[in-house]
């Protein structure tokens, strides 16, 4: 497997890949990912759906701090993400 899973739970962003699974604050008012625009190893463009807003808005996430935080080496563990998906069940 070469892709990695985003979606939303809740409050939190949940981003799975392999047997690995990271959960972090989403904003409050976030009803689900729609689209993801760009991947750049550990960087992401997304479109997201927000409560406040008909539309998507475009969104930035940035993998690279978060897996820091929790001791996980950003190089080896993005290294072989070629793609991410949204998955929104």
């Amino acid at each position: 497997m070469d892709y990695a899973i985003l979606s939303n739970d809740s409050n939190f962003t949940v981003f799975s890949y392999r047997d690995c699974t990271i959960r972090f604050k989403a904003p409050y008012s976030l009803e689900r990912y729609t689209a993801v625009k760009e991947w750049d190893n550990g960087y992401l463009v997304v479109m997201a759906k927000y409560s406040h807003n008909d539309e998507s808005e475009e969104e930035y996430i940035d993998l690279i701090p978060i897996l820091k935080n929790l001791y996980i080496s950003p190089q080896k563990f993005l290294k072989p993400i070629k793609e991410v998906r949204i998955n929104n069940a």
